[in-house]
């Protein structure tokens, strides 16, 4: 070993020495880097493969035949799935994005795992390990698709006070953090025409008020969806939805046209649906359509030799 201490008692290293010392942590720096990198990398595509198998998981809701279908699923780890929804294009997407726990703290990508089939109501992310999710159809008047309305069984909702049909349908669900009765001060409060609540609910007026926000519906279908939502949310797949409306409208005009040539009339023009709802700005706008909606359900419904659907 070539070193040797100066008259003031200093350690001197030669050159080869210290370029084996630099090039060993380079090295080191290297390998943690590496390992780091491969950590990052394994941990997007697992975020990405649990969003993948989370939408196979919620297949079923969209081909049950039950009003109310509902399923939950477990994650081996805490989980925050965040609600990505797009309304551009011709139908939007649902995105659905991952983070999981991981050496305490919570793994960051950019990765979204999409559908275009999929409307999904939810908090902008729902935390937790168990999930649960119930579907119900939205009918405008046509069956339009199947909305689900995913919760983390870390929150809870109260509907002590809700109508006896709602009532009666969410206690027929079973699901654990959706109660009817027997609940607690630090379970979120969803009221009926009550006062100081978590979620108001003005049924009559088709209008759900939380955190500061008025989030208008029509039906009960989109009534849990802006229970169980956040606004924006809400508002994506709502935008969403009335594309699919107008689209289906068309549809349906030119089936008209088709069924017509055999001598069965329906005397249905849907072209007025199909523009409403094309026009469509923001929830505040779905009461307007919703009663052009049912005066074309109940003109198909009078036809009973040649409804549409």
């Amino acid at each position: 070993m070539n070193r040797k201490f100066s008259k003031q008692g200093a350690l001197e290293i030669s050159f080869p020495w210290l370029f084996a010392i630099v090039a060993g942590i380079f090295i080191l720096f290297l390998s943690i880097y590496g390992v780091t990198r491969f950590i990052k990398t394994e941990q997007t595509t697992i975020d990405a493969k649990t969003g993948k198998e989370i939408g196979v998981l919620l297949n079923p809701l969209e081909t049950s035949f039950e009003s109310g279908a509902v399923t939950y699923f477990i994650l081996p780890v805490s989980t925050r799935i965040y609600n990505k929804c797009d309304s551009i294009g011709d139908f939007g997407k649902q995105g659905i994005q991952i983070s999981q726990m991981s050496f305490n703290k919570w793994t960051e990508t950019n990765v979204n795992v999409n559908f275009q089939n999929k409307y999904i109501f939810s908090k902008d992310y729902a935390e937790g390990k168990k999930f649960y999710v119930f579907s119900k159809p939205f009918q405008f008047p046509f069956k339009v698709a199947d909305l689900m309305y995913m919760t983390s069984s870390l929150d809870r909702y109260c509907f002590a006070d809700a109508p006896g049909e709602i009532s009666e349908e969410l206690a027929n669900l079973n699901q654990e953090n959706i109660l009817v009765e027997n609940c607690s001060e630090e379970d979120i409060d969803v009221c009926f025409g009550g006062i100081n609540c978590d979620i108001n609910v003005n049924y009559d007026m088709g209008v759900v008020e939380k955190e500061g926000d008025s989030i208008y519906f029509y039906g009960d279908a989109l009534m849990y969806a802006a229970i169980f939502s956040d606004e924006y949310v809400y508002e994506c797949q709502l935008n969403r939805l009335m594309k699919r409306v107008s689209s289906l409208s068309l549809i349906y005009n030119d089936k008209a046209s088709f069924i017509s040539r055999t001598g069965c009339y329906s005397n249905l023009d849907l072209s007025f649906l199909s523009g409403a709802a094309e026009s469509f700005s923001n929830s505040a706008d779905i009461s307007s359509i919703g009663f052009i909606a049912d005066d074309v359900g109940l003109k198909n419904d009078a036809n009973s030799v040649c409804r549409l659907w």
